[in-house]
């Protein structure tokens, strides 16, 4: 990244300064930084470095009360709008579950943060918190509401302030991932699959057989994964929208996976974005990016459970929806049948 090394924080500003209203990924992205280099160019001016000390935010973000909780990749935005109850800490995997906001933590991912104030144009201060990983990409950002303590939120970042206030940071891309050996064939992946108790057992499943997730489903067999013709995204909305069907919509990236569970109601596209406007949960998804849509069954101890899942160019998951259930209840009727009667995908559709 030599174009990134030649920018100094001045340089930064200064290119931003002549494009003030492009989105920071966009921006980023066109200028050939990382969002977090960005974000590091106002140290000093409309932002603070605090630590990215996944314990101590979470404990802090608990006392004060409602704000809007973020994350996305390239994508899918995924917001929803509360306050951050019963916080789990570990270092290896860390939990937020909260009746609005719902959240899985990979601390290890978390290496700089910063808490940025900007003024909006009707004259009020924007708050938030934003976190990065080594490379640079946001893993979760915190946004301030009007009903937001701020002093609580203030004295949050007073503790979390960083003793170096540098305004530039290392970024240090990852390596793409790599699986190394070859995928255990059809029979040992079926087999597991229909071992399956618990939808958290796939990840360990793909690990152990050498599957990167994509081609696990391309290969286990329709009864287990089918292929979605790309209108069934908008298709799966229509069916879900305006009732009372409760979904899960889950959307990550590297260092944090952030969940929706309850119905939904005002979905509306606008370009490329499909969009969900509701009270406590907003969801922005670009349709253009989903280069492939699966059915998926997975077997659990209270019968099998059905998700759809979006991938893009990349082979990345972008984004997955379940029906909401509890532990110990079969999954809702209503939801598989949404599902079930979702359209094929369709040789002819291949380009």
């Amino acid at each position: 990244m030599t174009e990134t090394a030649a920018k100094t924080a001045e340089d930064i500003r200064n290119l931003r300064a002549l494009h003030p209203q492009m989105r920071e990924r966009d921006f980023a992205r066109i200028h050939g930084i990382a969002e977090g280099q960005l974000v590091a160019a106002e140290v000093g001016l409309s932002a603070i470095r605090i630590r990215a000390d996944v314990e101590a935010v979470l404990t802090g973000l608990t006392s004060v009360g409602e704000v809007m909780a973020l994350t996305r990749n390239e994508s899918a935005v995924h917001e929803k709008i509360g306050p951050y109850e019963k916080v789990s800490f570990n270092p290896h995997a860390s939990i937020v579950l909260g009746e609005q906001i719902d959240l899985r933590i990979f601390p290890s991912r978390w290496v700089h943060g910063f808490a940025v104030e900007k003024t909006a144009e009707d004259g009020s201060t924007k708050r938030s918190l934003q976190f990065f990983d080594r490379a640079g990409n946001a893993v979760h950002k915190v946004h301030g509401r009007p009903a937001t303590d701020i002093a609580a939120w203030n004295a949050l970042v007073e503790t979390l302030r960083h003793d170096e206030q540098a305004n530039v940071i290392a970024v240090t891309p990852y390596a793409p991932a790599v699986i190394e050996g070859e995928a255990a064939g059809v029979d040992a992946l079926r087999d597991a699959w229909a071992a399956m108790t618990d939808t958290h057992q796939f990840f360990g499943l793909l690990k152990k057989l050498n599957f990167e997730r994509l081609n696990a489903l391309e290969t286990v067999g329709a009864d287990f994964a089918w292929q979605l013709d790309h209108a069934a995204v908008e298709s799966m909305f229509r069916g879900v929208a305006g009732t009372d069907l409760p979904i899960m919509a889950f959307v990550g990236n590297d260092g944090c996976i952030q969940i929706h569970a309850g119905p939904i109601s005002n979905v509306s596209p606008m370009g490329p974005w499909l969009n969900v406007m509701d009270e406590t949960f907003h969801l922005h998804l670009r349709l253009d990016h989903v280069v492939a849509a699966w059915a998926v069954r997975k077997p659990t101890k209270d019968g099998h459970v059905t998700s759809v899942e979006l991938y893009d160019e990349n082979r990345e998951l972008i984004i997955q929806f379940f029906g909401k259930r509890h532990e110990g209840e079969g999954e809702r009727a209503e939801w598989r049948a949404v599902v079930e009667q979702l359209p094929l995908f369709a040789t002819s559709n291949a380009a």
